[in-house]
């Protein structure tokens, strides 16, 4: 980090403000820099030795919220999950710790049905896709274009094409509806902190059997377990997991079943 400030600090694209996301992928640091002026010349050739120098696999940069462009890049940035390559868009969100995300995937595995097909939502790069592909077919749906595009890429490389279908689709905005879900054995949601309210409305309604319901909001978690509870779904078992280091913050994995 304090080479990174030196740099920072000598960069002309940074005026009054800025923003680094940087994620720690098999490949080395990965770099995300947003500025509020645009990336001049100098900035630049700064950026990209500073990459050479730290042996960053990519450096990428944006104009506020505008879509990343890359500055330097030296070698993939590649993140394996569950034993598949990954090459994530910049400032991609990943969890926040390898334990974690070993814990988050291995409870989720654990409350699976036996068999049947498996719609996941909030699917982002493929945390838990991959993993869930190895017991069933997945449709997963992902929002951001980047990291569905990612997604899809990964999967066809590993040849797991046939088993995960990528559709590019927020379901925060635009939810599935409850016949969609129909002829799933299970939802596997990871929402973002707000939660996914319009979303589970729409699991409860379609009676899916199995739920699993990936969380890092305990508060929102609450209200839409209660949407599932009201309908009859019933806790089958909660795993806690601390993966935010220094915050209060909690992760879990909570799953819910229904009779049928």
């Amino acid at each position: 980090m304090p080479p990174l400030r030196g740099v920072l600090t000598r960069l002309q694209a940074l005026r009054r403000e800025g923003a680094v996301i940087a994620n720690l992928l098999d490949s080395g640091p990965d770099v995300l820099l947003r500025s509020d002026a645009p990336l001049q010349l100098a900035d630049r050739i700064a950026l990209t030795a500073f990459a050479r120098a730290h042996r960053l696999p990519r450096i990428a940069w944006a104009h506020g919220s505008d879509e990343p462009e890359p500055v330097a890049v030296l070698h993939p940035a590649t993140v394996s999950l569950s034993g598949v390559a990954v090459t994530p868009p910049p400032g991609a969100f990943l969890q926040a710790s390898a334990s974690g995300e070993a814990a988050i995937v291995a409870a989720t595995l654990a409350a699976l049905p036996a068999k049947g097909r498996i719609a996941e939502l909030f699917a982002g790069c493929g945390t838990i896709t991959f993993a869930l592909a190895k017991r069933a077919r997945v449709a997963a749906w992902e929002g951001d274009a980047a990291a569905a595009s990612a997604l899809r890429a990964a999967a066809g490389k590993a040849g797991l094409a046939s088993r995960i279908e990528v559709k590019q689709r927020d379901p925060a905005r635009q939810p599935l509806q409850a016949k969609e879900l129909q002829g799933f054995t299970a939802v596997v949601l990871d929402p973002p902190f707000a939660g996914a309210a319009a979303q589970v409305a729409q699991i409860a309604a379609a009676r899916v059997p199995a739920v699993i319901y990936v969380s890092c909001n305990p508060a929102t978690l609450s209200r839409d377990a209660r949407l599932l509870h009201q309908v009859g779904y019933h806790l089958g078992a909660a795993t806690p997991i601390d993966q935010f280091l220094w915050s209060a913050r909690l992760e879990s994995v909570v799953a819910f079943s229904i009779d049928r």
